[in-house]
């Protein structure tokens, strides 16, 4: 793995790869991802420190080994798993990490497999089915942590999460009741969709919460908020983060729970949005449209298909000074699909041969790659440069000795 002191001066070293110096060292041909440990970190430290609770990590958003021990390092010591592959990789990653099955329809294998082999005591569920499923894998376990995940709203968020899971007002009495009755301790948890815009959706969301507690008159342990937690893309620029921590501290201090119940969160695109970038060849220009060497089927897919918008830089040197003008992208495979709308913001006089960083693309970049059509590249450089948007940078900028090498 190559280190580099910033996406430009990759970009620079591409290009006169290019042009046939060291050309089979660096292979230019091929996106290469861009991973700066430092913003990892940087981004879990301050949920540690600032979260009125515990954070544990949702591994789907990126389950890079090298990204789980710079977590692990930065202080988050639970993760939230939604399989079994999941379950294993944390476990085999980090064998001291506290692991939490919040999938809420497990394979009864799996939840057997959790239990018995990697020590999982932490599950979710929103039916009386799964409840039953989980009391039978684990042979009527006494030392569960049950967490009933309840549907709430996804309006004030980019990606819902409202429709697949979560019990209803008419089913939670029972279930919770129930969930009460197997649990050593039971906790309540929901998910307020990916990239929530206000601390509005969490504080709606606990209210869903109160109703529910005591609407089944039970002795709650552990509430969990979820994830949504939001990063910075162009045209998504949400209030700070310290905003939704106090309101979601100030609705769990309001809720009749026990004394000693704890306060969980679950992000995911918060801790690890800003860890990477792509750096992608233009192969082509059509008018507005760029073909480029990465797409749909590579880190891309949340551009292509959910019309998602990620910074985007022209790298050269010198700079260009040509006006801004709207493109779309297409991507290398054979597929019309392969298109990502956009519009991305570029120089006019950007080319064919040219060099473009992606940013934010930490959060389900590397996690939806495929090798679609023989495409993709698991090239990776670290760079110590900033992320090319933030939540987290301050006007004191951390210098390049507090990086975490790989």
């Amino acid at each position: 793995m190559h280190k580099h002191h910033s996406a430009l001066g990759l970009a620079t070293t591409l290009s006169n790869a290019a042009r046939g110096i060291d050309i089979a060292k660096h292979g230019p041909v091929q996106p290469v991802t861009l991973i700066r440990p430092h913003a990892a970190s940087r981004a879990a430290r301050f949920f540690v420190e600032k979260f009125p609770g515990r954070s544990m990590y949702a591994v789907k958003a990126n389950p890079s080994p090298a990204l789980l021990q710079i977590l692990w390092e930065s202080g988050i010591t639970h993760y939230d798993v939604a399989s079994i592959a999941e379950v294993r990789l944390v476990a085999r990653t980090l064998p001291g990490a506290t692991l939490c099955f919040m999938h809420p329809v497990k394979a009864e294998e799996a939840i057997e497999e959790a239990y018995f082999t990697h020590g999982v005591r932490v599950f979710s569920l929103d039916s009386i089915e799964e409840l039953e499923k989980i009391v039978r894998a684990t042979r009527e376990a006494q030392d569960l942590t049950l967490c009933v995940r309840l549907r709430v709203s996804s309006e004030h968020s980019k990606l819902s999460l409202a429709s697949k899971f979560g019990a209803a007002p008419g089913e939670t009495k029972a279930l919770l009741f129930a969930a009460r009755q197997a649990a050593d301790a039971l906790g309540i948890c929901f998910h307020v969709g990916s990239q929530a815009m206000t601390p509005e959706a969490y504080a709606n969301a606990m209210e869903r919460v109160r109703a529910a507690i005591v609407e089944a008159a039970v002795t709650v342990d552990v509430i969990d908020v979820g994830g949504g937690f939001p990063s910075t893309y162009p045209g998504m620029e949400p209030p700070p983060l310290d905003r939704y921590f106090e309101t979601i501290g100030r609705a769990f201090e309001s809720l009749p729970v026990s004394y000693s119940s704890e306060l969980w969160c679950e992000p995911g695109r918060a801790l690890c949005a800003e860890y990477s970038s792509l750096v992608v060849r233009v192969e082509r220009r059509r008018g507005n449209e760029l073909y480029i060497n990465d797409g749909a089927y590579g880190a891309l897919f949340d551009a292509a298909h959910i019309g998602w918008r990620f910074p985007v830089e022209l790298l050269r040197e010198p700079d260009s000074h040509a006006r801004d003008m709207e493109f779309s992208f297409y991507g290398p495979t054979c597929d019309d699909m392969d298109h990502m709308a956009g519009p991305f913001l570029l120089p006019a006089d950007t080319r064919a041969g040219d060099y473009i960083e992606i940013g934010m693309l930490g959060a389900y970049g590397c996690a939806m790659r495929t090798a679609f059509n023989g495409f993709g590249s698991d090239e990776t450089v670290v760079v110590a440069d900033e992320p090319m948007a933030s939540l987290y940078t301050t006007d004191e900028r951390e210098v390049a000795s507090n990086v975490v090498t790989l």
